[in-house]
């Protein structure tokens, strides 16, 4: 059985993006891997959230991830700064980070250009942290989407040094968890090739209805095909592409066909696009009010993810400073 591990920032709700992308996978693979799953707080710090903001925001992930599906019984499920271990590790791991490989890391550069008035180490050393997440349990596989392979590629990078540097066999270089040998990429409302919370296109599990009718009506789209069979321009492939897992197969092989005979109307897919995803979130949304509303049980899951996860962390952070060469 193989180690999995995967992440979240608690920056926001959980999408349609990330349930799509990650967690309804998650939700499968718990019971077939040992899996580990942490909302990442630590990494959240480069936005700098206030304290409160933090702490709602690290409660209002875990309950999504119990709404979708996590099992705390099956998998291992905590808060990263519930795991001091990772920290400790994070900086071994800096000691042999190259400012060039972190400064062309894709990532790292769109956020230059994003955030040019905070430009924060955090940032620059985020695929450090991130690699520390991942080696402090060993794991084989790592779910990531395609913005993130640039980071599990550094991760494999820092493995294999510290092996060379160290000249042990230790880490294992992590490979990329796909599904059905895709990453699935969730798009935007607005025309992007990616829904997310910075972006401001995205819908979220707790959405209420008339949100999600709203956000969906005024998606972008265009004024139409002109010619049979036409290729569809982004904004439209977007729609198909959230029809395609929320929808029918038939509600999406009639809109399908009504685009290449060029006589869509988008008004009317949008209209059945928002009724199909209000009801594919509804039992999420009624039982994040019902979790939301149980925090004795909330506290249950983080303690018990928290000694979970230390009882890994803290046999591979031990081995680490005895391969570094401290004896403590």
């Amino acid at each position: 059985m193989e180690i999995v591990l995967s992440g979240i920032r608690p920056t926001g709700n959980l999408h349609l993006g990330n349930y799509f992308g990650a967690v309804k996978n998650f939700v499968k693979m718990q019971y077939e891997n040992n899996c580990f799953f942490f909302i990442a707080d630590y990494h959240s710090l480069t936005t700098h959230p206030n304290p409160q903001n933090l702490q709602q925001n690290v409660r209002q992930i875990l309950i999504e991830y119990l709404a979708s599906g996590i099992n705390p019984e099956a998998a291992t499920l905590y808060v990263q700064s519930d795991l001091p271990e990772t920290t400790e590790l994070y900086l071994f791991l800096n000691m042999n980070a190259y400012l060039g490989e972190l400064e062309r890391c894709t990532t790292f550069k769109d956020k230059v250009r994003q955030q040019p008035d905070n430009v924060n180490a955090g940032l620059l050393t985020y695929p450090t942290l991130q690699a520390a997440d991942i080696l402090i349990h060993k794991a084989d596989k790592v779910p990531v989407g395609k913005d993130q392979q640039t980071h599990l590629e550094l991760t494999r990078v820092f493995a294999s040094r510290f092996n060379r540097l160290y000249n042990v066999n230790y880490f294992k270089e992590p490979q990329a968890y796909n599904f059905n040998e895709d990453l699935v990429k969730i798009p935007g409302l607005d025309g992007s090739t990616k829904m997310g919370k910075s972006e401001g296109n995205a819908i979220y599990l707790n959405d209420l209805p008339d949100v999600i009718r709203k956000k969906i009506m005024r998606a972008k789209t265009d004024t139409g095909p002109t010619e049979q069979n036409q290729p569809k321009p982004q904004e439209i492939a977007n729609l198909f592409t959230l029809m395609k897992h929320v929808s029918s197969a038939d509600t999406l092989t009639h809109f399908e066909q009504t685009y290449n005979n060029c006589s869509i109307r988008y008004g009317d897919m949008k209209k059945q696009l928002a009724e199909d995803i209000i009801v594919f979130c509804t039992p999420i949304r009624e039982r994040i009010n019902e979790l939301s509303k149980n925090e004795d049980y909330l506290e249950k899951i983080m303690r018990i993810g928290a000694e979970k996860a230390r009882e890994s962390g803290q046999k591979t952070l031990s081995e680490v400073r005895k391969i570094i060469g401290f004896k403590k």
